[in-house]
């Protein structure tokens, strides 16, 4: 009967589905592989179906498997939340609060937003990381880090809670001593082939998630860099042209240090809004100090309203 199915055959059925044997899914789980093919048997039994096809080297998901699966990861997903919401009403205090923003949000908004916390719970110590692209969602994954930052649409997990907190803006331009700063200065449209023909500084991925991956890359000569200020230097020594977030460059822009490159190519007037959303993982609590950080980036005065991959 499916009313018999529990929460640890749905465990086994997902575990032998990402590792893609009964062998390698003990392994995960810590069992013997008989107590996890009993597991699947006994499931495959209760709901009258047969998840694995065994008649190979390996087991083989049957269609009836691969449609249940999504099922049993939904379950267990909403388990882990309510498991993760119940610890966090129980909860102390924490010692530290750890959170990880993407190097494209204001860092600005984020002390404004300490502050607030702060206010409230003094003695808890923080921890914060910048990093790029799918750094944040990597360090939630891992643990390292209990509340995230993430900017725009490519880093999505199902393990992972996120909630828009407002957008920041990406703005393509160029050193004022570099061979396009003159085209810029004219206003002469842009097309991606002539881009092409120049360096374009690029910011890599600290993380695995982007693997073979290029955003808004267009010229094959390119020079890619570890971090957001990197790149901001090298673009005002006149290396390359890129992108970078209109709160970075604001005052450089209005000084003439560096111009807007005019091309269509990468948004309207060479500008384009990223989407940034406030992040955790579904499985871990938030304790009271993280709730009031969140709380404070939530705010309608603390959303970034100026600032936006490659």
């Amino acid at each position: 009967m499916i009313d018999a199915l529990t929460l640890d055959q749905l465990r086994v059925f997902a575990a032998v589905a990402d590792t893609g044997s009964f062998r390698a899914a003990a392994r995960q789980l810590s069992r013997v592989q008989s107590a996890v093919s009993h597991a699947i048997a006994n499931m495959e039994a209760q709901l009258g179906v047969s998840l694995f096809d065994r008649s190979g080297h390996r087991p083989v998901m049957t269609p009836q498997g691969q449609a249940l699966l999504a099922n049993a990861r939904d379950i267990l997903l909403r388990v882990d939340a309510m498991r993760a919401r119940a610890l966090g009403l129980g909860e102390g205090v924490e010692l530290e609060l750890s959170l990880v923003v993407d190097t494209l949000f204001p860092i600005a908004q984020v002390g404004a937003a300490l502050n607030l916390m702060r206010a409230t719970y003094p003695s808890v110590a923080t921890r914060i990381s910048v990093l790029p692209l799918g750094g944040p969602v990597a360090a939630l994954l891992a643990g390292s880090h209990k509340l995230g930052i993430l900017a725009g649409e490519h880093f999505r997990h199902p393990r992972i809670a996120v909630e828009a907190l407002g957008s920041v803006q990406m703005v393509a331009v160029v050193g004022a001593a570099h061979p396009l700063a003159q085209d810029a200065q004219a206003r002469a449209t842009l097309a991606a082939p002539e881009l092409a023909d120049h360096l374009q500084i690029v910011q890599t991925d600290t993380s695995t998630l982007t693997e073979g991956r290029d955003f808004a890359v267009l010229s094959p000569q390119t020079c890619r860099v570890s971090g957001q200020d990197t790149k901001h230097a090298l673009i005002l020594a006149g290396v390359g042209w890129g992108r970078l977030p209109l709160w970075q460059v604001e005052r450089d822009l209005a000084e003439g240090r560096l111009l807007r490159l005019p091309t269509g190519s990468l948004g309207r007037d060479s500008q384009v809004a990223t989407e940034t959303y406030l992040a955790h993982r579904v499985d871990q609590p938030l304790g009271p100090a993280a709730r009031a950080l969140a709380a404070a980036l939530r705010q309608p005065d603390q959303a970034p309203a100026l600032g936006g991959c490659a």
